[in-house]
């Protein structure tokens, strides 16, 4: 974008709520379609917890070249031994940013940033500059966080990150999107309406996904977010994981009244994530391991065309635990997979 232009406020937006303006939730997300995209690091580390990140951004630049649609930052603020996993090292928003500059088109993403962790009004500005610089290819994915271990360090309790999951996003949302906003919070102070936040998001809103249940319901989440990012169903589940969805977004669109809002809750996107190991017989069928699934590279085209068919429209895959290099396994997703899914551009 011309950062000469000045910053554009959301109410220049005619439809500030149709996220299918927004480039990086549309590139990924449409309906009776699905795309793939690719949980960092970009790097294969099976008998290591930490990867290297050498070569990283060219590797960006490859996977955007084969046709991945988006790029995943998991958020581990500290490595845990007995996760034996530290993710892709670096803090994930400051990487998205490098990464934005480091690529043109695809989504740029979290899978997903803890959100009990953070402070809602730093996120909701570090977030708005991120959508601003990257021209809208933001998609922010929400969690509420499973490493016991780290919440003592900040100083909270583990047990209420789902009470504070809610706080954080209400105030975060407030303060993104609104123009001299009015809230209390019990943790994170009040606005009375003589301050706003700049800048605001290039399309109305950073769009939020919640990544896992985040201590909520899935009622909540379909009312209050902009989509839902599962663990990975067995194939013969993948109906019921969408019927899911779906009976929770039409929950969410009655209101208190017990009446129907017609909304539209149910164009809400679902997604499913999760570690892959990329089986060197491209039939091999899919099969459940820790965290994911191992599956060949034609077997994985086929298991992604019936969650299409079943309704779902992105999965985001991890490759760290397949014993092979990243660049054999981009060159089999671009022979077998991303080509029957291309980016919505």
């Amino acid at each position: 974008m011309d950062m000469a232009t000045p910053f554009i406020d959301r109410r220049e937006i005619a439809a500030n709520d149709d996220l299918q303006n927004h480039p990086g939730y549309a590139r990924i997300f449409r309906r009776d379609a699905l795309t793939v995209g690719l949980i960092l690091p970009l790097e294969t580390h099976a008998r290591t917890p930490h990867p290297t990140m050498a070569g990283h951004l060219r590797m960006a630049q490859l996977a955007e070249q084969a046709g991945v649609a988006a790029l995943w930052a998991r958020d581990i603020p500290f490595y845990d031994p007995r996760y034996g996993d530290s993710g892709q090292i670096f803090e994930p928003l400051i990487y998205l940013g490098q990464l934005a500059a480091a690529t043109k088109r695809m989504t740029l993403g979290t899978a997903g940033v803890v959100l009990p962790l953070r402070e809602p009004l730093m996120l909701a500005k570090q977030l708005n500059s991120l959508d601003q610089l990257s021209g809208g290819r933001i998609v922010i994915g929400m969690s509420s966080g499973d490493r016991p271990s780290e919440y003592p360090y900040f100083g909270i309790d583990f047990d209420s990150r789902g009470e504070r999951f809610r706080e954080v996003y209400q105030v975060f949302r407030s303060a993104s999107e609104e123009n001299f906003p009015h809230y209390a919070s019990s943790r994170f102070g009040q606005a009375d309406g003589s301050l706003t936040m700049l800048p605001k998001p290039l399309y109305g809103k950073v769009p939020t996904l919640a990544v896992g249940r985040s201590q909520q319901t899935l009622e909540w989440i379909g009312a209050h977010m902009d989509g839902y990012m599962g663990f990975v169903p067995e194939p013969a589940q993948l109906k019921q994981f969408v019927r899911k969805w779906n009976d929770a977004l039409a929950q969410a669109d009655t209101d208190e009244t017990g009446k129907h809002d017609k909304n539209t809750n149910r164009a809400k996107p679902l997604a499913f994530g999760g570690f892959l190991y990329l089986h060197p017989r491209p039939d091999f069928a899919f099969q459940r391991i820790r965290g994911g699934f191992a599956i060949g590279s034609r077997a994985l085209r086929s298991f992604l065309e019936q969650a299409r068919e079943a309704g779902i429209e992105h999965v985001a895959l991890n490759p760290r635990v397949t014993p092979r290099s990243y660049l054999q396994i981009l060159d089999s997703l671009q022979r077998d997979v991303l080509p029957f899914f291309a980016p919505h551009e």
